[in-house]
């Protein structure tokens, strides 16, 4: 059956490059969310072409200054029949293209470059692909193999995994979540979370000249950010026990300064200074206890006399898999079955949409084609072979965890 599937792959080659394509040039940069309904609208296409049900779930939310569009379209689909669910999920929003350019996919060396090549629409095609491949098949699983197509990845997952998380629609009887991330070869078992958001300290303004009437909103945001680099010394001294290159990255992160702006003019005092500060958990430690730690932090600096606004516009929780589960090493046995290497297991250092399933105790992994060193940048490419690899990695899992034989 390994074999018929990856013939089965490599006689869709020319279609999964050329949808492959077709999902890198539709431009759903995210923030601010441009183009979902272009795209949604070519997925639930394909699944028709494919003869696969599909189910449209419409969210809206307040825009803000990070999604400047209200309107996100999650599309649901299946494959076979069973209480028991394996899932499949991906995402279609990318990050912001360096160049419109990247918007106008091309071929070269075998290799497809474009913005969301590697990070992850390829993926969002392998996933696809790997269905069709069963089904062309006949093969009969126990259960069924639920495809999730969401936006709002980059952003958080409000109009995406959270909306239909918070709606009861994610991960019904999911035995395991599989997600197409560029993790380069290996798997990631385990994800950091996160809290960004953005500071806003006030002042008064005034001339240079008459300083003293003024507020210097730049030295408020300097006391501010030295109680904060006090605590990210407390927080860089705790490392997680997950698998992460380089060695110095299983360091618990706080990062100060991202985006930060303020001023009005050389001989004004400032009246405002706003940053940008990303905290990232790893899996070890308690959501709760650390965003209270932080908030703390604030509530402190406007006892001696801060003016500040807090907007937290992204929230996260960490989450994580023991390689030792019998699902990952179902999972790592396909990849060398496929690939002939056996894939090791890390941990993301980013955020991840495993943590929508894991938070119900569901084992969770990303496995994809692509790159994350490559992902965003601006020469953003995934080779093709490894994408016709991860279809049959997808099947083959499937197969494995679905199959008449179980």
């Amino acid at each position: 059956m390994k074999q018929r599937i990856q013939d089965a792959i490599a006689s869709y080659r020319g279609e999964i490059t050329k949808f492959t394509r077709s999902l890198v040039a539709i431009p759903t940069e995210n923030p601010p969310g441009r183009a979902y309904a272009e795209c949604a609208a070519l997925l639930r296409r394909k699944l028709d072409e494919l003869g696969l049900p599909c189910q449209v779930h419409e969210f809206a939310t307040p825009a803000n200054r990070e999604t400047r569009s209200a309107q996100g379209y999650c599309l649901t689909s299946s494959f076979g029949e069973g209480e028991q669910a394996l899932y499949f999920h991906g995402h279609y929003d990318v990050v912001p293209a360096s160049s419109e350019t990247q918007f106008q996919p091309r071929i070269k060396g075998g290799r497809v470059f474009g913005r969301g090549s590697a990070d992850m629409k390829s993926g969002l095609a392998a996933m696809l692909y790997a269905v069709k491949a069963l089904k062309d098949l006949g093969v009969k699983l126990h259960g069924r193999i639920g495809l999730v197509f969401v936006p709002d990845e980059e952003t958080g997952g409000a109009r995406g995994s959270q909306a239909l998380a918070v709606a009861g629609l994610l991960g019904r009887d999911a035995i395991a979540m599989l997600t197409p991330e560029p993790t380069g070869g290996v798997i990631w078992n385990a994800n950091r979370g996160a809290i960004s958001l953005r500071v806003t300290v006030k002042g008064k303004p005034a001339h240079v000249g008459l300083e003293c009437r003024g507020v210097n909103a730049f030295e408020r945001m300097l006391d501010l950010a030295q109680l904060l680099r006090e605590w990210r010394a407390q927080v860089a001294k705790r490392e997680t026990a997950f698998r992460i290159l380089p060695e110095a990255a299983r360091k618990s992160i706080l990062m100060l300064g991202g985006e930060f702006r303020g001023g009005a003019n050389f001989n004004v005092v400032p009246a405002e200074c706003s940053f940008t500060m990303d905290r990232r958990i790893n899996p070890e430690e308690n959501f709760e206890t650390e965003k209270r730690a932080l908030l703390e932090i604030f509530d402190r600096a406007r006892k001696n006399g801060a003016d500040l606004d807090i907007e937290i516009f992204q929230e996260g929780r960490s989450s994580g898999t023991s390689e030792d589960h019998p699902i990952a090493l179902a999972l790592a046995e396909c990849v060398k079955d496929v690939t002939g290497k056996q894939p090791a297991f890390e941990m993301c250092p980013g955020l991840l949409e495993t943590r929508f399933y894991a938070e119900s105790g569901m084992p969770a992994f990303a496995y994809g084609p692509g790159m994350l060193s490559v992902a965003h940048g601006p020469n953003e490419f995934v080779a093709m072979k490894d994408v016709f690899s991860c279809a049959a990695v997808y099947a083959l899992a499937a197969l494995r965890l679905l199959g008449e034989d179980k």
